[in-house]
């Protein structure tokens, strides 16, 4: 009883990070072949999730995330921030730059863990909950890199605020999570930097995995 709990609850958990691919809905044919599971399992799966609000179905039939999720989302940004502030400060207090980790929002990166070098004259103000496009900034390009399977880091300057130079490394390994651990700053960076965030992103995977 207690595999057959556990090959249920795992089924329904790859069917949320099938849904959760930004892809948009399925109808549950579409499911049950991407899945690999029956039509009847399938339903089963997805009455129960639309049972607590986890997944919801439209007027076509088509199956999406519901709201539920949100409130373990929520749940989770706490849990995150926690683990990565000892990993960014460390990063924060080598480079001299103001470190962040951010995570993917469907089309937008929030800013989740924020902290600032404490010896440096001047530093970028970064708020804990910005939001920007994936598309603009190093963060969210490693974010998008890791989308297409690519573990680069990433440099840009003035694509969020002028002057600003940032890097960024996605936080790889750890399928239920799309996010990046970078840094950004107003002056000079050092060439080892990229190295150091990408070796602060493997940290973090491994704190996290």
């Amino acid at each position: 009883m207690a595999a057959e709990s556990a090959q249920t609850l795992e089924r329904g958990l790859r069917l949320l990070r099938l849904l959760a691919d930004g892809k948009g809905g399925r109808t549950p044919t579409e499911l049950s072949t991407e899945l690999s599971l029956s039509r009847p399992v399938v339903y089963r799966l997805v009455t129960t999730l639309l049972g607590e609000g986890f997944v919801r179905r439209d007027a076509e039939g088509r199956v999406h995330l519901g709201f539920g999720v949100l409130a373990l989302a929520q749940a989770v940004q706490p849990l995150l921030r926690a683990a990565a502030v000892p990993t960014l400060r460390r990063l924060a207090e080598q480079v001299g730059a103001t470190a962040h980790l951010t995570v993917a929002e469907g089309d937008d990166g929030l800013a989740v863990a924020v902290v600032e070098p404490s010896w440096t004259n001047m530093h970028v103000a970064y708020r804990e909950g910005s939001r920007h496009p994936l598309a603009k900034g190093a963060a969210g390009r490693a974010i998008l890199a890791l989308r297409e399977g690519r573990h680069d880091y990433f440099a840009t300057e003035g694509q969020l605020q002028e002057g600003a130079r940032g890097v960024a490394a996605p936080v790889t390994g750890l399928p239920w999570l799309e996010a990046s651990v970078g840094v950004v700053t107003f002056g000079p960076l050092e060439e080892s930097t990229g190295e150091r965030v990408v070796a602060a992103a493997a940290e973090l995977a491994a704190a996290l995995g």
